[in-house]
């Protein structure tokens, strides 16, 4: 009896065991190698698929490399190789459609214009957006904008779009601006009465445009929101971490040290977060208010007309969702267009002269002439070319599809090289790399060469508030003061989630006196 138990469980463990191994040689070889050879006969190639680890080592190695060779004097804007080191390295020796493999998992990359294009346009048919890794629902939540779909994203649109509509911005062009007139009076007592001073515009901008988010679309102080700010610029490191490394299922539930930072950092950010939905929901009783915080916590009518309410889990994604993206892409570019015009002193002229012409005696632009201010557009947009943000954009197919000729697979990621489109000569002629806000005065070749807040139903919610608040910043600034890149700059742009200075934005201020 004991020797047929015996064989019996000895079986039942070979049985799994074969299962097991079974299930491994067929995800982590057949089908990587039947899904690469799917896309050779279509004339896609790519670095290679290695098992288990696919690209990653050379991903990173290709990286380090980049990171560790700042862009020598005279300063130039050909950035592709450090924001974008293996897009390009592998574009050259496979064409810029090609396959690479993040762990047993594949990554198609695109930057043909037209077939980016139907890629963004139809989100939400065949095409969505990719699923958020276990670190990124940490950073950014899974219940908000970025992550929802269906009907429960049509709700979060909405909302989203009545409170940053082009309306409620130019109400908030005050508040702006009280910002930015606090961080120029810290400025004033950093000057403390030189001729010439230096400030890291990098930090600076982050400050501000978290000054403002607060500010605006929280209606809360700097204060209030500047806990929450710190704690994400630590799990943004945490997580630049994570994803330099092909994930081991289930070690992030292990309570290592990098682990339990993550865990009280989510929770911190979380508790922070409560403390303002409470106060936004106590002020809405005493105050009729606009801002994205107030609408979230308000009722809302669903498809069949009935009045609900989001979720607290719901809000405090949402949330967190807005206080990354709204600091992160206006402190980026304006760091970018004062490093810009530092450099192109021209253009820091030009720019000067129209704002004091538009705006007269105003010590400010008003929200009623921003949009006279077309140097500063074409300079800020310039900017988002060449330093676009956010360097992709990344979508995954819903079902088999076929785009411009292609068959892909359901479940194939999708990365769409945004920044290099906007780097791109055939697009933008042969001068592509170089600053030429003029090329803003022209009709563009294509349509969606220049995508930096995406196309289709996804478009970047939060766009007017940051192009206004980079209009005032730019405006303002330029008025009060001159500026040149300081001796101890160094160019040196890196991908850090979006596209940052990597050892800051040094840059010299003297006072314009009137």
């Amino acid at each position: 009896m004991y020797d047929l138990i015996l064989v019996s469980v000895s079986t039942t463990i070979l049985v799994i065991l074969v299962a097991v191994l079974t299930k491994f040689f067929y995800s982590i070889l057949w089908v990587p190698y039947k899904i690469q050879h799917h896309f050779y006969k279509q004339g896609i190639g790519g670095p290679g698929y290695c098992p288990i680890f696919g690209n990653t080592a050379e991903k990173r190695r290709l990286v380090k490399e980049a990171l560790s060779k700042p862009i020598a004097p005279p300063f130039h804007h050909n950035i592709l190789h450090r924001v974008f080191p293996t897009y390009s390295v592998w574009s050259k020796m496979h064409g810029k459609t090609y396959l690479y493999w993040f762990g047993a998992k594949p990554r198609l990359v695109l930057s043909d214009p037209a077939t980016i294009k139907e890629v963004l346009i139809n989100t939400g048919g065949p095409f969505e957006r990719m699923k958020f890794d276990p670190v990124t629902k940490q950073l950014l939540g899974d219940k908000g904008l970025m992550e929802l779909t269906g009907e429960k994203w049509a709700v979060h649109r909405r909302i989203s779009s009545s409170a940053l509509n082009m309306e409620q911005v130019k109400g908030w062009v005050p508040k702006i601006v009280a910002g930015i007139t606090d961080m120029l009076e810290n400025w004033e007592g950093q000057r403390a009465g030189r001729e010439e001073f230096e400030m890291d515009v990098h930090k600076e901008m982050q400050n501000l445009s978290a000054d403002i988010v607060s500010r605006t679309i929280f209606g809360s102080s700097f204060e209030e929101g500047t806990r929450i700010f710190e704690l994400q610029e630590k799990q943004m490191h945490l997580a630049s971490l994570y994803y330099s490394h092909v994930p081991i299922p289930g070690f992030r539930f292990l309570p290592t040290e990098k682990n339990k930072e993550q865990w009280r950092l989510d929770q911190e950010i979380r508790g922070s977060i409560e403390k303002l939905i409470e106060a936004a929901a106590s002020n809405r009783r005493e105050e009729k208010s606009r801002n994205l915080l107030s609408l979230l916590t308000s009722s809302y009518k669903n498809h069949d007309g009935e009045q609900e309410k989001l979720e607290v889990e719901e809000i405090i994604d949402e949330c967190k969702t807005f206080y990354f993206a709204g600091k992160e892409t206006s402190a980026t570019v304006l760091t970018w267009s004062f490093i810009l015009l530092a450099i192109h002193q021209e253009w820091q002229i030009k720019a000067r002269e129209e704002v004091v012409a538009v705006c007269k005696d105003k010590e400010h632009p008003t929200a009623d002439i921003l949009g006279e201010l077309k140097i500063i557009n074409m300079i800020l947009h310039e900017a988002i070319r060449l330093y676009t943000p956010v360097t992709m954009l990344v979508r995954e197919t819903c079902k088999d599809v076929k785009l411009q000729g292609l068959h892909i697979p359901a479940n194939t990621p999708l990365i769409l090289a945004v920044i290099a489109n906007h780097h791109d000569t055939k697009i933008w002629g042969e001068d592509a790399d170089k600053f030429n806000p003029l090329r803003f005065c022209e009709p563009r070749k294509h349509s969606s060469s220049f995508f930096p807040w995406g196309l289709g139903p996804r478009t970047c919610v939060g766009q007017k508030l940051a192009l206004v608040e980079i209009k005032l910043v730019l405006a303002v600034i330029i008025r009060q003061f001159s500026f040149v890149v300081s001796p101890k700059y160094v160019h040196a742009p890196a991908d850090f989630l979006t596209v940052q200075p990597q050892y800051g934005a040094q840059i010299l201020f003297r006072k314009i006196l009137n």
